[in-house]
């Protein structure tokens, strides 16, 4: 996986939580991801699956505290329970990122996906077969929010 591709998804989601959601996140070390070896504590992923001149997955994964804080003040009310709002919220939140993050990408002709949720304590994610996942930690008051990005080139220069 090449790099050109991961800066733009890093840039999007911190424009996306300060200007969507008024949330300061602080990025952290990249890191090679391994389901296997690695084990983080989140609870409900948005994945949004990339096409065109690359094949590849984006993920965007919370912690409870966070999806619900975020739902929170999206909608104004408190809310204390994954319900279909938390759900929706988190699919517009990567939706939101990927497409910021393509617009950073223009020079390569990207398909994006419609968002799919995953939630359950600790889910496991994987990447694309055969390429590396690269997860970026950010930190925020409330929490440490993951964006794992998986893709591998299909038309090269």
């Amino acid at each position: 996986m090449q790099v050109k591709y991961i800066q733009p998804f890093i840039n999007a989601t911190i424009k996306v939580f300060k200007e969507f959601l008024g949330v300061e996140i602080k990025p952290g070390q990249p890191f090679l991801f391994n389901h296997n070896e690695n084990k983080y504590s989140y609870d409900i992923s948005g994945i949004i699956g990339i096409g065109g001149h690359t094949l590849g997955i984006v993920v965007v994964s919370f912690p409870k505290l966070v999806a619900l804080d975020l739902a929170s003040r999206i909608t104004g009310q408190t809310i204390k329970i994954f319900d279909d709002t938390v759900i929706d919220l988190v699919g517009e939140i990567v939706n939101i990122i990927a497409g910021n993050a393509k617009q950073g990408l223009e020079q390569y002709p990207l398909v994006i996906s419609l968002p799919s949720i995953v939630k359950g304590v600790n889910h496991q994610i994987t990447g694309v077969s055969g390429v590396p996942m690269i997860g970026i930690p950010f930190s925020s008051k409330k929490g440490d929010i993951y964006l794992f990005v998986s893709l591998k080139d299909l038309i090269t220069a």
